[in-house]
């Protein structure tokens, strides 16, 4: 259990990563640093809901692999 955990944990981290990265690349940042008022909080939201996302892809990804890996 708590093999798998770390395994997620780590997973979760570079996949968020990667997203975060990603974001970054397509200007993404740049849209929510310009956004005014309540528009600001939802792009943040946006933001942050596509970098757990890819944290949460590459973990349970990560988990469905070792999974199999192990006789």
């Amino acid at each position: 259990m708590q093999q798998s955990f770390k395994i997620f944990a780590w997973w979760f981290v570079v996949g968020a990563t990667m997203a975060l990265a990603v974001i970054m690349l397509q200007g993404g940042i740049r849209e929510v640093m310009q956004a005014q008022g309540s528009l600001w909080g939802d792009k943040l939201v946006e933001l942050l809901t596509a970098i757990a996302g890819g944290g949460l892809l590459a973990g349970c990804i990560a988990l469905i692999l070792d999974r199999i890996k192990k006789p």
